[in-house]
């Protein structure tokens, strides 16, 4: 039931000294302020831009965990990014420049698998297939740890709710057709409609 003003006025304590009176005050703040954070949904906004299998995983652990956690979520593909909408995935990664790549073998005896392999950038990019070898690499690794597969997270991030959204000016940018993608996706907007939307969440994020 909805409290009139009349009758929040009339709670107000009358014999209270101005100081005892400020301090009730400040109290009454802080409890209706931790109510209102308590009913409150945590929202999280995520805007993501690369379309590499190293780079996908972040934004769907983050939108699936929070959509774990009952928070409004919403992801904003743009530019490469795209790539992660697209109903065949098809994700590489390439270890040059990347000073975390390549990954540790995912064979063999644990010395092995510990060795932190240094390979310098002027041989990766020399060596026939070497993208191809990292990329398949890091799936063994993925797959021996039991983490879920792109297309899994992607799946659980739409059954935990999150709204995909796709830039509509980089699908036009890009010579995309609309037929490439998921039918799940939420929106087809630019960056002047999901900014507005982002600065009101709690969390924003850019990927």
């Amino acid at each position: 039931m909805a409290v009139t003003k009349q009758e929040a006025l009339s709670s107000i304590p009358t014999h209270l000294s101005p100081e005892a009176l400020n301090h009730w005050f400040d109290q009454r703040l802080d409890e209706k302020l931790a109510e209102r954070d308590a009913a409150k949904t945590p929202s999280l906004a995520i805007i993501a831009t690369k379309g590499t299998l190293d780079m996908a995983y972040p934004p769907f652990i983050l939108a699936s965990t929070a959509t774990a956690l009952d928070w409004d979520v919403s992801i904003f593909f743009t530019f490469y990014g795209l790539e992660l909408l697209k109903a065949d995935l098809e994700l590489g990664l390439s270890p040059l420049g990347n000073p975390a790549m390549p990954m540790k073998m995912p064979f063999g005896p644990d010395w092995f698998q510990n060795i932190n392999w240094k390979i310098p950038n002027a041989v990766q990019s020399v060596v026939p297939g070497f993208e191809g070898f990292s990329a398949g690499m890091m799936k063994q690794t993925l797959k021996n740890k039991g983490v879920a597969s792109i297309a899994e997270l992607r799946e659980m991030t739409l059954e935990g709710g999150a709204n995909l959204v796709a830039c509509q000016m980089t699908v036009d940018l890009f010579g995309y057709s609309k037929d490439d993608f998921i039918p799940e996706i939420t929106d087809w907007i630019g960056a002047t409609s999901y900014l507005p939307q982002a600065a009101k969440a709690d969390i924003s994020l850019f990927i």
